[in-house]
């Protein structure tokens, strides 16, 4: 199969080319999808190594398990709840072995975008910092709600699906999360005016919904990803 054709595949078709021994039909489900995942999973973990292994288990995870979808949701939501639990398992085992808080200054660095230069502009810096020391105090759960939902802007049923969970469930995780950032965030609207900041983070994120074509992400620290595990 050529490249035009391959590109033009549904992901379901493609995913079903990978299972029929076609080499190259896992790497454009990659390609397509990979910053979205990435994106999630930054979010979720606050910390770029983490992040970016969580995303090559979840890769691996999808491309030896690519026989079992049975197109019961769309790919994109498979591989977003392969991804998310990958992440919920890495931050549990971080959580029980953890003797220091994970929001070191030094992870907050880290956890700017790779298309969020040191030019951003110093409030939007300074936000993000302060979501991440937030959110790093929330347990696993309420954070992976609250990214999917409040930061990605994914509707509460496809989080749901994405989650495996029914969706009572992401709207009572999200309620929780914020009740619990709230007291963490207020400081950020001294004069009670302004977007809440998780409602900043996720009208940024949808403003930028579509991601990158591949190769224009030269940050993107996923590894490999296309070829056989």
């Amino acid at each position: 199969m050529d490249d035009v054709t391959r590109g033009g595949a549904s992901d379901a078709e493609l995913l079903a080319r990978h299972v029929d021994g076609d080499p190259d039909a896992f790497g454009e489900i990659v390609r397509r999808h990979r910053d979205r995942l990435w994106a999630v999973a930054l979010r979720t973990l606050g910390d770029r190594e983490e992040a970016a292994d969580a995303v090559q288990d979840a890769l691996v995870s999808a491309y030896r398990a690519a026989h079992t979808f049975r197109g019961q949701s769309a790919v994109t939501t498979w591989l977003h709840r392969i991804t998310v639990n990958a992440c919920l398992d890495r931050a549990r085992k971080a959580a029980s072995r953890r003797t220091a808080p994970l929001a070191e200054t030094e992870r907050l660095e880290q956890l700017l975008e790779p298309h969020e230069s040191a030019a951003a502009p110093a409030e939007r810096r300074d936000l993000q910092r302060e979501l991440v020391r937030a959110l790093a105090k929330l347990p696993p759960e309420q954070r992976a709600a609250l990214v999917l939902v409040d930061m990605q802007g994914y509707p509460v049923a496809e989080a749901a699906r994405v989650l495996d969970v029914p969706a009572g469930t992401v709207k009572s995780r999200c309620a929780r999360g914020r009740a619990r950032l709230l007291p963490l965030l207020t400081h950020l609207r001294p004069d009670g005016r302004g977007s809440p900041p998780l409602d900043r983070e996720r009208n940024r994120s949808q403003g930028a919904s579509v991601p990158p074509p591949a190769g224009q992400n030269d940050a993107d620290p996923v590894k490999g990803g296309g070829g056989r595990a």
